[in-house]
Parts: C-alpha cells; structure tokens; sequence
C-alpha cells in the first residue's frame, strides 16, 4: 500500500546539507507542506528557509543527546514522516590505531541515534495515523568495505534495527523504508577514495519518495546501489520480507 507525502509534515535529521538537504528540497517541490529541519545548528538551515520560507522549520537535534530528540518530538507533534539521515563516517580499518574508538563512535551516532529517533517519534507517527519511518542506511551494510569497516559495521546494524522497526511499527500502520545507498556525492565521501563514481544525492530522495508511494522497504538509489540491490533482490524477498514466527 503506497504512501503519498503530499501535504505530510516531514521531520529529518541532518537536513543542513548532503543528502538530508537534498530530501528537504525535493519533498518540499513533490508537495510537503512543511520540513522539520533537525540539526545541532539551527543557523545552519537559514540557506533553506531563505529559499522556502516556513515550510521550513529549523529545529535543534543532537542524535547523540537522547534529550534533544524527545524534546523535538514532543514539540513536533504534527509530524507524519521522519528520515533518520543525519550520520558520520570514520576512515578506519580493523587494524587502524584508533579502530575502537571510530566504532564506538560511529555505533553511538549511527545506531543508538537510530533507535533514539524511533522510539521517541514512534508515538507520534502512530497518533497522527501511521505515516513512515525512513533509515539511511548504505550498501555498505550489505558488503563491507575495508578502509570504512568500523561505518559498515555500524550500518549493518542499522540496517539489522531498521528490519525490527519494519515488523514492530506495521501493528500501528507506520511503513518504514531501508535506504540503500552506494557512492552519493556529499562532504563524506570526499576521503573514501568513491568521488569518481559518485552520484547526485537527489536520486536518494527520488528513491524515498518513489518507495513511499509503491509500498516498499528498500531502496537501492544509484547506479551501484542497484547493481547490489539487483542480486540480493532474491534474499531479500525470501528472507528479509518474511515473516519470522515463535512456534
């Protein structure tokens, strides 16, 4: 059952740049009717509210400061989507000196930011009838990538709770969608060695909306997304889709 963001209120993390901004705008032309723009700095959001004026709403969010979320949540309360988009990406191997630490690191933004963002915004999506929950996660927590294990490591666990979020969140008519994405053209690409390849960040937010109105869970947005996507189609329909069951 497909899901239509027009005239929704949309709440998203890291919305000041990269990806998370290029949501923000292209939700705002496909018809939202207002962006919650959640970020550390909300200064940081003025380039979008002098373009779209208050269909943007800045909104102070620390993914890492569990207060910061409920208190957003509590002040938004008219929200019917939430994209947890803001992340971070440390370049380390499993060998690098520091390993533990940009694990530990990128766990506490990536994971525990993911599960503070579900819980606090999960009665609120239910109150206002449902609406969807949408994670970036990354090819990279299918396949990992060697220089960036600690990231791939982080976003497969993400990508292990955004499958829990799906089964626990379909009781209250909540969709969540698992953002797949491959090389995106943003500031954190820029030290992985992938900027040749890299793609525009607008096929992500095409890719979420597109998922939206189809009814699906995943999104494979770019060239090399979907060479992924495209093989582990079969996985992902036999096992990731079905349900699990307690005798």
């Amino acid at each position: 059952m497909g899901y239509d963001i027009n005239n929704k209120t949309v709440f998203i993390t890291g919305a000041n740049r990269g990806i998370g901004k290029a949501i923000a705008e292209e939700f705002i032309k496909q018809g939202v009717a207002k962006v919650y723009a959640a970020v550390r700095n909300v200064e940081s959001v003025a380039p979008l509210v002098a373009l779209y004026g208050d269909k943007v709403a800045p909104i102070k969010v620390d993914v890492a400061d569990e207060e910061t979320i409920i208190e957003a949540a509590n002040a938004a309360q008219d929200v019917d989507v939430v994209i947890n988009n803001a992340g971070v990406l440390s370049m380390s191997s499993v060998f690098d000196e520091g390993a533990m630490e940009a694990l530990a690191f990128e766990l506490d933004i990536n994971l525990f930011g993911l599960m503070r963002v579900a819980r606090a915004f999960a009665p609120v999506l239910k109150a206002n009838g449902g609406g969807a929950f949408v994670q970036l996660n990354s090819v990279g927590s299918l396949k990992t990538v060697p220089n960036i294990a600690t990231y791939c490591t982080s976003k497969a666990a993400c990508y292990a709770i955004t499958q829990a979020l799906r089964e626990a969140l379909v009781a209250q008519g909540t969709h969540v969608v698992s953002v797949h994405a491959g090389p995106i053209n943003t500031e954190m690409l820029n030290d992985t060695g992938y900027g040749e390849i890299a793609e525009p960040p607008s096929l992500v937010a095409n890719g979420i909306i597109e998922a939206l109105k189809k009814g699906e869970f995943h999104v494979f947005p770019d060239s090399l997304a979907r060479q992924v996507g495209s093989v582990y189609e079969g996985f992902a329909e036999n096992v990731i889709m079905a349900s699990v069951t307690e005798d």
